[in-house]
């Protein structure tokens, strides 16, 4: 069985579109989120996820023969909602898988990010929007990518054209190891530039290219 590590490749053939879920109401009050099970979109984020379904619409036709994937949070599989009725795709074929999820943060989920300022000081780096430290009892970088890892090569044999609606940090990750990058050194893992919500990127054949770039924030 294949092993993603930082030299990975796609199958040429394979296309692999990985969006970034909308704004939610968390995003909005500046409230952590990390694997939160359920943040319902915003009005913006609803906006976002349909200009990521025009975009696809457009790049694939409509029902396209595509492999539908979500993280199993309640605002990626709304993204996705909107998504495939512009496809045109059952949303109800869609599949999930918690390795898809966001950075595990324990104790800082939901909390306000003034909180944790006050309780930690800066926990973010201002110039990639990673976090400068690890959240107590949560996630670090190199935790992700070992599990989107493991969901690849737990998938790999299945081939085919695949959607991916997924996190800012964790489509991040994502996006680094199927396109090579090397780890960064204070995440010990490869990281791609941040996206703003509502960004779809394609990758085949280790290379990356934006099909829609996002009204939210970024980076992430």
């Amino acid at each position: 069985m294949p092993q993603y590590d930082d030299d990975v490749r796609m199958d040429s053939n394979r296309r692999l579109f990985i969006a970034r879920h909308g704004e939610t109401v968390f995003n909005a009050a500046s409230r952590l989120q990390g694997d939160h099970p359920h943040t319902p979109l915003t009005r913006a984020g609803f906006a976002q996820a349909d200009a990521m379904g025009s975009a696809l619409r457009a790049t694939l036709g409509a029902r396209p023969a595509i492999t539908l994937w979500a993280s199993p949070t309640g605002r990626a599989l709304q993204t996705l909602a909107v998504i495939a009725e512009h496809l045109e795709l059952d949303w109800h074929a869609a599949r999930t898988d918690a390795r898809l999820g966001e950075i595990a943060m324990s104790g800082w989920s939901g909390r306000y990010y003034r909180e944790v300022i006050a309780d930690h000081g800066p926990i973010l780096d201002a110039k990639t929007g990673l976090f400068a430290m690890r959240p107590p009892g949560g996630e670090w970088y190199d935790d992700i990518a070992a599990r989107l890892r493991a969901w690849l090569d737990d998938t790999e044999s299945e081939g085919g054209d695949r959607l991916i609606v997924s996190h800012g940090i964790t489509s991040r990750v994502l996006r680094g190891i199927l396109t090579g990058m090397a780890d960064a050194p204070e995440a010990n893992a490869p990281i791609a530039p941040g996206l703003p919500q509502g960004s779809v990127v394609m990758i085949a054949g280790g290379s990356e290219s934006v099909v829609a770039l996002g009204t939210g924030r970024a980076p992430a």
